[in-house]
């Protein structure tokens, strides 16, 4: 049986401090899209009602039984376009469905991971894409793996100067794109510094912080302002060598080409690419919450990176993964909490719904 975690309204007392036995069953409602009735509840304390559905990822959306699908199309490489003939939906109704389950799965992913366990080392390398125009606005996409589970611990994308060959139309080009939108900044440093917090965040119980990167030169220094010099063992691959199986950094290398396959927005030749680089960001989220928790971490394995750490106890359909709201932090209803209508007890770091 449901029991709320919290009242959903944040001016409440018992949003932040809850107790279960304040709320009291008043009635129910049927809704088209769910199969048995859905419970509502009234507050001991503000005296307002709420229903089951306001802890739901899919509060106040418009067709939730086409979330899950939509999030299984964009993570096999199809845009957004595409997707929404596929689901019978309009472009635009796609791009918002698409930009609240990104940001769903950008909460989800930071609230279900925990400490790394012992043993556990990472991989950190640099791809490039762009936004909007390929010649005129690049962009350098730090990407940060557990080497051995393949866990995606952080993506994001940071703005880079144009580079390479100019040919007077490119340079009138970048000239146009100054003018409209100012000059263009380099900011991949501060990119992967914060892509290397993302990962101390999780290593802070390692006594050694394993790290394997090429050999750009700005990744040492980085890596031993986040982890510290004393405990950081920094292993370096030319990025000239052959990127086969034998190759040190195989494991990155072989996540950046799993992106660039499930990703359209990261294919070097195609018409998915992001117009914004912040929906370049919440793709990446997308992936990530996909590498991490729904896809097996290889063909023949049966568990996936997140369980093979440990964060969670089996992998997540996804249905799952969309199924309870994650705005509150750890606090939020733990995803596993959940199969089909019915509540189950889950193992994960955070409450559950029963």
């Amino acid at each position: 049986m449901f029991v709320p975690p919290r009242c959903p309204y944040r001016g409440c007392r018992l949003h932040l401090d809850p107790d279960p036995s304040a709320f009291r069953r008043h009635g129910h409602y049927r809704a088209d899209c769910r199969a048995h009735p859905v419970p509502r509840f009234r507050c001991g304390a503000c005296r307002r009602t709420f229903s089951r559905q306001s802890f739901r990822a899919d509060y106040r959306d418009h067709r939730p039984d086409l979330n899950a699908r939509l999030f299984l199309l964009l993570a096999s490489g199809l845009g957004l376009r595409q997707s929404a003939r596929n689901l019978g939906l309009s472009s635009r109704c796609c791009e918002l469905k698409f930009r609240k389950i990104a940001r769903h799965l950008r909460r989800l992913n930071l609230n279900l991971r925990a400490e790394l366990p012992s043993g556990a080392s990472f991989q950190l390398d640099e791809l490039e894409t762009f936004e909007g125009r390929r010649n005129t606005r690049p962009l350098s996409v730090p990407v940060l793996i557990e080497r051995d589970s393949r866990f995606l611990v952080w993506a994001e994308s940071a703005t880079i100067r144009p580079r390479g060959r100019m040919t007077s139309s490119r340079r009138r080009a970048i000239e146009r794109d100054q003018k409209r939108l100012g000059k263009r900044r380099d900011r991949s440093r501060r990119s992967v510094r914060r892509t290397l917090v993302r990962g101390a965040d999780l290593a802070v119980a390692l006594p050694i912080v394993v790290l394997e990167t090429d050999k750009k030169t700005s990744y040492i220094s980085l890596a031993k302002e986040v982890f510290g010099g004393r405990r950081l063992v920094h292993h370096t691959t030319s990025s000239k060598l052959l990127r086969d199986v034998r190759n040190p950094l195989f494991p990155i290398n072989h996540t950046e080409a799993s992106a660039r396959d499930l990703m359209g927005r990261l294919r070097r030749r195609s018409w998915l690419a992001s117009k914004k680089r912040r929906y370049l960001d919440l793709g990446l989220q997308l992936f990530a919450a996909y590498r991490n928790y729904v896809r097996r971490r290889f063909n023949g394995d049966s568990f996936s990176a997140a369980q093979m750490l440990g964060f969670v106890r089996r992998r997540m359909s996804a249905s799952e993964m969309l199924s309870w709201r994650q705005d509150w932090g750890r606090s939020s209803i733990h995803p596993l909490a959940v199969r089909s209508d019915s509540i189950e007890s889950g193992s994960g770091v955070h409450g559950t719904a029963a």
